[in-house]
């Protein structure tokens, strides 16, 4: 077939450029070691930030909330499917960021690609004349988000108040939303949410905060972003998931009472979807306890020791590790090649480090995403760095 032929040479483009994905199979609950392919490795490639994805006390409330509620959910929350699991949820994930917002109230979706698409479609939904000011560094789904919403967008540079001030300055749009992640992704650093809020509320416009990467890993508490710089306003429109530090699944927007009533009615990544299993729903409950309490402190500080480690280990010459205090640790190394090459040689020390390239970062800045966790321990991250300086001197 002349289709799939197009499809091979497509496929064949990506892979003389060192393009292409692939899956490994893991055959056993996610943590630090894993099975993958009958090997046995130390895994550097999760957003399981703290070690709760397999922790006892969540495995036991999501047992405890399948024999509860049974399985699926049956139907969309608007339906039949909003179980009294996900009004708990919500009402506790209200409480759990609250203190930032004024009104606050939450609702939960399935994932946080489907919040993101729906917070930002949302917000400008009945608005032909809204604009929308995107960081150039966001992630996938809010600029799909921004895609969906089909109304004018801006990309602004990466943390550049001065032009994101001349674009919010110039419009004369009554819907004004600017989205930001909080942790960048593939950097591990943090955006300005002080001084972008300072614009938001200067310049009558949401401020859209991805903390995908943040909630449960900063602040005192493990609130987020929104805690780490100790912000409060009725301007702020906050997402955080629920799959990665918290170790379960699924995300949450939280915002003043207004607004999540209003993706309620107008948001359709919410409105035609099945709501989440709510087992899942009742295991988070104890997963927001565990990030709240001592043992939560405890994680959040071996991880932050951790990062101190490796920052203060790795004698990288050629490779970059990009400024990070973060969970995030990226080392550019630049050429997709040899980003590859990395890969493939920490993988035969049984070292499982994510080999990150475009699309997903630009152009020329192929690298190493290291992601650590609470459930390494500090000999863990002295392999990965003894790994890592020896293969740089060792592939020039």
């Amino acid at each position: 077939m002349e289709l799939l032929n197009r499809l091979n040479q497509q496929l064949q483009a990506l892979d003389d450029k060192q393009l292409i994905r692939k899956r490994r199979t893991v055959n056993s609950p996610c943590g630090a070691r894993v099975s993958v392919d009958g090997r046995e490795l130390l895994a550097f490639c999760s957003n399981d930030y703290l070690g709760l994805a397999n922790h006892r006390k969540i495995k036991l409330a999501l047992q405890e909330g399948a024999a509860i509620y049974g399985v699926g959910s049956g139907a969309s929350h608007l339906i039949s499917g909003h179980v009294r699991a996900h009004a708990m949820l919500e009402e506790r994930l209200a409480q759990f960021v609250g203190a930032h917002l004024e009104s606050p109230r939450a609702i939960s979706f399935c994932t946080g690609y489907m919040a993101n698409l729906a917070v930002i479609t949302g917000l400008t939904a009945g608005d032909k004349e809204a604009e929308i000011f995107s960081e150039e560094l966001n992630h996938a789904s809010l600029i799909d988000g921004v895609r969906l919403s089909r109304v004018k967008a801006h990309v602004y540079p990466h943390a550049n108040l001065q032009a994101l001030e001349v674009l919010l300055k110039a419009s004369k749009a009554a819907t004004k939303v600017v989205v930001t992640d909080s942790v960048f992704s593939m950097d591990g650093n943090l955006a300005p949410l002080p001084q972008l809020l300072a614009l938001c509320e200067q310049y009558n416009a949401w401020l859209v905060v991805d903390d995908a990467h943040g909630f449960g890993t900063l602040g005192d508490n493990g609130h987020g972003a929104l805690e780490h710089f100790n912000l409060r306003s009725p301007y702020l429109v906050y997402m955080g998931t629920l799959g990665k530090a918290a170790g379960v699944g699924g995300a949450f927007v939280a915002a003043h009472e207004t607004v999540i009533e209003t993706l309620i009615q107008k948001a359709r990544p919410y409105i035609f979807t099945t709501a989440t299993p709510p087992a899942l729903a009742h295991a988070l409950l104890t997963s927001l306890d565990l990030l709240e309490g001592d043992e939560g402190v405890t994680r959040r500080a071996q991880l932050q020791s951790l990062v101190a480690q490796l920052d203060d280990g790795l004698r990288l010459q050629r490779w970059q590790r990009l400024p990070s205090k973060t969970a995030i640790q990226p080392i550019l190394i630049g050429d997709n090649a040899e980003t590859m090459r990395a890969g493939a040689a920490l993988y035969e020390q049984g070292l499982w480090v994510g080999a990150i390239r475009p699309p997903t970062v630009a152009a020329g800045t192929a690298r190493l995403r290291v992601t650590l966790s609470a459930a390494h321990n500090s000999m863990d991250v002295a392999k990965l760095i003894g790994a890592l300086n020896a293969l740089e001197r060792d592939m020039k």
